[in-house]
């Protein structure tokens, strides 16, 4: 007799990513394999699910949804259809704790590839099929990271594009990192000026950063401390590869840098050493110079406030010093800043004057290249030197019995290892300068010439800026009296403002050792001097 109803089923399939399914046909050649043997089985299919996660995991969307169908159409008895025990799961104690489920919700389990049944040599042979699934999961993960692993101990990064990069397919490299602009150059900039001084915190990089229209943002159009953090942390961005996971520490890439790998270190130097207070998040385009000039009685940073009159708001700076004979003593903004200015505009140097110290570090910057072409000698030595030191300390880890003792060779071990990174990027950079002079005259000498300009920018950064690369230390001020004498960072000093004229200014081979080394475009990028801020725009590669 011909049956009144048909047996319900339901086909499961399973890829194990999206881009499987966007790129290739795995679920609709499984879906038609099932309905095939459906056809001969004589099943009504009533619903297809898939899911695209690997088969290692055992919570999934489409397999939930086959569970929630069977429990609502118990009654049926309905069948699962999959194409292969391997689409069911890469696990074989997932496998079976999901054949427990859909047991449970009233579902059996088939197959065109095996016949699943109760009894023993039925099960022996699904735990053999299950086995080797769980078995060829595990391998294909072995292959592919010991060959993505072997691909960046040959210098390539081989994760998602690290921010400000891109991938791109270069002929003789496959694909590879190649920096994406203007992010390239934004990250740069920011990890340059902070590990110059030129960012004293991490909040004024989040300013920094805000203020650029092609940086993203957060749904709350502000950028995360904590995604910047991210940023100054990977070496990659300094050209080289390190992966912990697999013993990979500071590997040169073959992608290019955004920076050298002397300011990268300086970063982490900044960020390990004493922790600074964060930036004043009060400091606004209203009052520019709080916190830089300090009260000339107690010597403490002004603070300022707008306070209310009887028809108007007006600005004041202030020292709010408990104790001070100064204290919420008031200072109207139009006379402090206006004496800033006046200040400021003293600095600006003749035009013979200005041309004499172009000269000067015209000449020094040649001389500091023709020097860098010698030191490659020099720095090969000094690596020898760091791996005869290696080899001596894995020695005495061999023979160590504590831990703690293993712990401080391994540390020193690392340390030895980053300065010989270091000593191999110098080697590899020498004699090459960041950017031409000309363009590092634009940007530099133009801001000599006259930092009043500089000071007139409607971003507050830019006139922050102003007050560390013009200044060696905060201004002091006395209500009633004005400033008292300030201290010049070295580049205004060296050009004299108002304190010399063109008689005054020494020749190259005039200048003192001294002064020489606090120009040296090698300076530690990590200095917070003033000096450091404005040498990062001019430095030669070390």
């Amino acid at each position: 007799m011909k049956a009144t109803t048909s047996q319900k089923a339901v086909i499961y399939c399973r890829v194990s990513s999206k881009k499987q399914v966007r790129e290739g046909d795995g679920l609709r050649s499984q879906e038609t394999r099932c309905r095939e043997y459906a056809a001969y089985k004589g099943y009504e299919i009533v619903g297809v699910f898939c899911d695209s996660v690997t088969g290692s995991k055992k919570k999934r969307l489409g397999l939930s949804a086959v569970v929630k169908h069977l429990k609502a159409h118990r009654k049926d008895g309905c069948v699962v259809i999959i194409d292969h025990i391997d689409r069911f799961a890469r696990d074989v104690r997932w496998h079976w704790d999901l054949r427990d489920l859909l047991r449970e919700a009233g579902g059996k389990l088939e197959s065109p590839s095996i016949e699943f049944g109760e009894d023993a040599d039925s099960i022996l042979r699904e735990n053999l099929l299950a086995s080797v699934s769980q078995h060829q999961r595990q391998k294909n993960a072995e292959q592919t990271r010991n060959r993505m692993r072997a691909r960046a101990m040959n210098g390539y990064w081989v994760f998602q594009a690290p921010m400000g990069y891109r991938y791109e397919r270069v002929a003789g490299h496959g694909k590879m990192l190649v920096p994406q602009e203007p992010l390239a150059s934004i990250i740069g900039e920011a990890l340059e000026g902070y590990a110059s001084g030129r960012f004293e915190g991490l909040t004024e990089v989040k300013r920094f950063l805000e203020s650029q229209p092609a940086f993203p943002r957060n749904s709350n159009d502000e950028v995360h401390i904590e995604r910047i953090s991210e940023i100054f942390s990977r070496p990659v961005y300094a050209g080289h590869i390190t992966i912990e996971d697999w013993g990979l520490r500071l590997v040169p890439g073959k992608h290019k840098q955004l920076v050298s790998l002397a300011t990268w270190q300086a970063v982490q130097d900044r960020r390990s050493g004493t922790a600074k207070a964060p930036a004043r998040a009060d400091i606004s385009e209203d009052f520019p110079l709080r916190g830089f000039v300090s009260c000339g009685c107690c010597g403490k940073p002004l603070t300022a406030c707008w306070s209310k009159g009887r028809s108007a708001r007006y600005p004041y700076y202030l020292c709010d010093t408990r104790g001070c004979p100064e204290s919420r003593k008031s200072i109207r903004r139009d006379a402090i800043e206006g004496e800033f200015e006046t200040l400021l505009t003293s600095l600006k140097p003749t035009e013979g004057l200005f041309n004499v110290a172009f000269a000067m570090f015209r000449d020094l910057w040649e001389a500091k290249l023709a020097s860098q072409h010698s030191q490659g000698g020099t720095l090969k030595k000094e690596i020898a030197l760091i791996e005869r030191k290696v080899d001596a300390l894995l020695d005495r880890i061999v023979d160590a019995d504590s831990d703690s003792i293993v712990r401080a060779y391994e540390k020193r071990i690392r340390d030895l290892e980053t300065q010989k990174a270091l000593m191999r990027d110098r080697i590899a950079n020498c004699g090459r300068p960041l950017t031409s002079f000309s363009e590092a005259y634009r940007t530099a000498f133009d801001f000599l010439a006259n930092p009043c300009k500089l000071w007139h920018s409607e971003k507050i950064e830019d006139r922050r800026a102003v007050l560390k690369l013009a200044f060696a230390e905060r201004l002091i001020y006395v209500r009633g009296e004005g400033y008292r004498t300030a201290q010049f960072s070295m580049p205004f000093k060296l050009i004299g403002g108002a304190e010399m004229n063109e008689k005054e200014m020494v020749p190259l081979a005039g200048i003192e050792p001294a002064l020489l080394a606090e120009l040296d475009f090698e300076s530690s990028a990590s200095t917070s001097s003033a000096t450091g801020a404005f040498a990062s725009h001019i430095r030669m590669r070390p």
